[in-house]
């Protein structure tokens, strides 16, 4: 049996928790020397197999025009507000002695000219794209190899030119491109520190022990580090998505120490009755370890769904966060137990701090009968909880209600990938965007690459430049480059909307519908859209079709687990679907801040944006398993109630109140490390940290705390009904279901419900 073994590992790990902590300590090192030996950098790859623009990235790699590669922009404007490139030398030095220093750059290919082409005539540079019309702006745009030959010190090194030649030349320069966006350091630090204090503080205030507050904190930055070194590791074998470490942090510190809460408060449990330390850390893991393991695996196994979208950089994303839960899962087990032994018998009381604190009354919230470890739950929640209870009607009406309400914003959510548009002013490519937008229009910053092999058709070249240049969507076509060895051509178009616009991606779908077939007629010839506009709109295509197969795959898994592990049909049932209800309202909270603006500034959102395109997906997973969590850890103990009692008001008063405390402390660490995420700078970050922190709060809220009680309260004795023949079908679950799991941990059996 599962508690049999956890009760075997965690005696040992609290026999022995030197011996455990070492090895935490030696397996922790060798990883990191892993990373730095054989570790690799984070790359996005936003593409997938079957999509037009992975077809036209194809293409584009065989033709070996370089635009496969890395590129940045260089973007200028005179300081001299009446000063402009057609007729001022000095900028038009300047411009030069700029695009030479560019291009004397390591591993720099090569660099357009908008110089040169002004020497050629005003009207050149204007149509070639290098000049905006006007006279007030110019680009360089600069040509990198690919990723894997690259590095950070390549955009150090074009930062550091730009900061040097501010100072000596009579040009604003900013500067933008997907260098930036690989190589910028991604958000995370900062906000995994304020994470890590916000939680630090509720847990001594729910422990009022320092020792208490430490050890989940300790056993999650263990559990962080051994995850993350890992991740980076895998990125030397495969391309790890950029925004995987950031969320492999903030799901990892948020599951690490929720976990260890749940070990730790029946831990104390334990010691207030009077047990050994060691025994009651082994007992600890043998009981609430059960449902962490269920919990992890859950989060674990919503998360690895994600491959049905058949994306393969979210994938691997997906398998990158597994892997930080699986680490925090097993610290939970071993390396907490160890701290548990190692602590002693302080655990059982609290501190000096602590113990002055409350003779202030300075907590008295959900203290004033809880003085010590393993006290009776709080008469306030039993409150709460019993008028619930007593009104279940109106709470369940009124609480779903709200949650449909909350959810109705998902009507219109659009997605797509916010770009630098949407960073803060004070980011440098921010400002090249606005300046490119001023001067080009908006297109300009998300170019279309259409790919064509004429298959020996020498006339459909000029039909396809034709027919591009007359669509309405776009403002402007690049001239073709043909690649001789291949025959291969390809042509750098600008739309008319920026690529966040939800017309661009209207343009993009009548271009491959109407505009290139019409164009290349029946023959042999073919050509498709590509470039990172058209890349990340088939992504967001793709992750929309694919999300109802992901929904029902992860529902119908959830729904077999609990009702493995509880025994019944109506409680997983319902748990599957009050999930969906605050899952929904997460999604409609993200809509009304992110698209229509609601308290963005709240958060450091400057301007609106579309919900980045993997995101709803990604949420859901994620989302599904961490509910779990408290689902599990709440339901085992109104399921001890009930089997102990036979009275389901009183199992559900007992149970939820009994959880109240500890699921409060639980959703709040979440949630504070969660929103220390939504005030970065990357919107891709905010979403995720807004999302998850949005729906934790709902979910401990009003799904836990409010239609839990009234729904199983109207439920009555069916919460537990469960047909005999399929009672005798299903193996004993390992949750707090079975009279083995009570007499291997030491407790005594509890009778068993008959009448199913």
């Amino acid at each position: 049996m599962l508690s049999k073994a956890l009760l075997r590992l965690g005696t040992s790990a609290a026999r022995h928790p030197w011996r455990v902590i070492a090895a935490w300590l030696i397996a922790a090192a060798l990883v990191v020397l892993a990373a730095v030996a054989f570790g690799g950098r984070t790359a996005d790859s936003m593409t997938a197999p079957g999509l037009d623009s992975q077809r036209a990235a194809e293409l584009i790699e065989r033709a070996g025009t370089g635009q496969e590669g890395m590129t940045a922009q260089v973007v200028v404007t005179p300081f001299d507000d009446g000063a402009t490139f057609f007729d001022d030398d000095g900028a038009r030095t300047a411009l030069t002695r700029l695009r030479t220093e560019v291009e004397r750059l390591p591993h720099v290919l090569g660099t357009s000219d908008p110089a040169g082409a002004l020497d050629a005539g005003g009207d050149t540079a204007v149509r070639g794209g290098l000049v905006s019309a006007d006279g007030r702006i110019a680009v360089v745009r600069v040509q990198y190899p690919d990723q894997s030959r690259l590095s950070a010190e390549d955009l150090d090194a074009l930062v550091e030119l730009g900061g040097r030649l501010r100072a000596e030349l009579p040009l604003r320069i900013e500067m933008g491109g997907n260098l930036f966006y690989v190589f910028s350091d991604p958000d995370g630090g900062v906000s995994e520190l304020i994470g890590l204090l916000a939680a630090a503080a509720i847990l001594f205030l729910s422990f009022g022990s320092l020792v208490a507050a430490a050890l989940p904190i300790g056993m999650a930055v263990f559990g962080l580090t051994v995850g993350v070194a890992t991740m980076t590791v895998l990125a030397g074998v495969t391309d790890v998505p950029t925004f995987a470490p950031v969320l492999g942090s903030m799901v990892g510190l948020g599951v690490g120490i929720d976990y260890a809460l749940f070990v730790l408060a029946r831990h104390r449990e334990y010691l207030a009755r009077g047990l050994d330390p060691r025994e009651a850390a082994g007992r600890a893991v043998a009981t609430a370890g059960r449902p962490v393991v269920f919990a992890g695996g859950t989060v674990v196994v919503s998360i690895l769904g994600l491959a049905v979208a058949n994306v393969p950089f979210m994938t691997v994303g997906g398998f990158a966060v597994s892997i930080v839960v699986l680490t925090m899962v097993l610290a939970s087990v071993t390396l907490l137990p160890a701290f548990l032994g190692a602590a002693g018998p302080r655990l059982a009381r609290a501190g000096r701090i602590g113990r002055a604190l409350r003779a202030g009354r300075l907590v008295r919230f959900g203290r004033r009968r809880d003085t010590e470890a393993g006290a009776v739950p709080a008469a306030g929640w039993r409150r709460w909880i019993g008028h619930v209870s007593r009104h279940p009607v109106p709470y369940a009406v009124g609480a779903a209600g709200l949650l449909l309400t909350a959810t109705l914003p998902v009507l219109g959510l659009r997605v797509g990938l916010p770009d630098d548009g949407s960073l803060p002013h004070s980011r440098t490519e921010r400002r090249a965007y606005d300046l490119v937008a001023e001067g080009f229009g908006p297109g300009t910053n998300g170019p279309l690459v259409i790919a064509a092999d004429p298959a020996g058709d020498p006339g459909v070249l000029d039909r396809l430049v034709g027919a591009v240049a007359a669509d309405p969507g776009i403002a402007s076509v690049a001239p073709t480059h043909l690649d001789r060895a291949t025959g291969i051509a390809t042509l750098v178009v600008f739309p008319t909307t920026s690529p966040q616009d939800e017309a661009t991606a209207d343009t993009i779908a009548r271009l491959r519908t109407d505009v290139l077939p019409t164009a290349i007629g029946h023959g042999p010839a073919r050509a498709h859209v590509g470039g990172a506009a058209a890349s990340l709109s088939d992504v967001g295509r793709r992750t929309s079709q694919r999300l109802p197969v992901l929904v029902a795959t992860v529902l119908g898994m959830s729904f077999l687990l609990l009702m493995l592990v509880f025994r019944s049909v109506l409680v997983p049932l319902k748990a599957v679907l009050l999930n969906l209800l605050s899952i929904g309202a997460a999604y409609g909270i993200m809509v009304a801040v992110f698209q229509w603006g609601w308290g963005g500034a709240l958060i450091g959102l400057e301007a609106t944006v579309p919900i980045v395109s993997f995101i709803p997906m990604f949420l859901f997973a994620i989302l599904f398993g961490l509910s779990m969590d408290y689902e599990v850890f709440l339901l085992s103990r109104v399921r001890e109630e009930y089997l102990r009692t036979g009275d389901n008001r009183t199992a559900i008063v007992e149970g939820i109140s009994g959880t109240a405390r500890i699921i409060t402390s639980a959703a709040l660490i979440m949630v504070a490390v969660f929103l220390s995420f939504a005030v970065a700078e990357d919107p891709s970050t905010k979403m995720f940290g807004l999302g998850l922190a949005t729906a934790i709060f709902i979910d401990a809220t009003v799904v836990r705390m409010v239609l839990v009680p009234a729904t199983m309260t109207l439920l009555g004795r069916t919460n537990w009904w469960l047909p005999k023949w399929l009672d005798r079908m299903l193996p004993r679950g390992p949750v707090g279901t079975d009279d083995t799991d009570a007499e291997s941990t030491g407790e005594a059996p509890r009778p068993r419900l008959v009448d199913r």
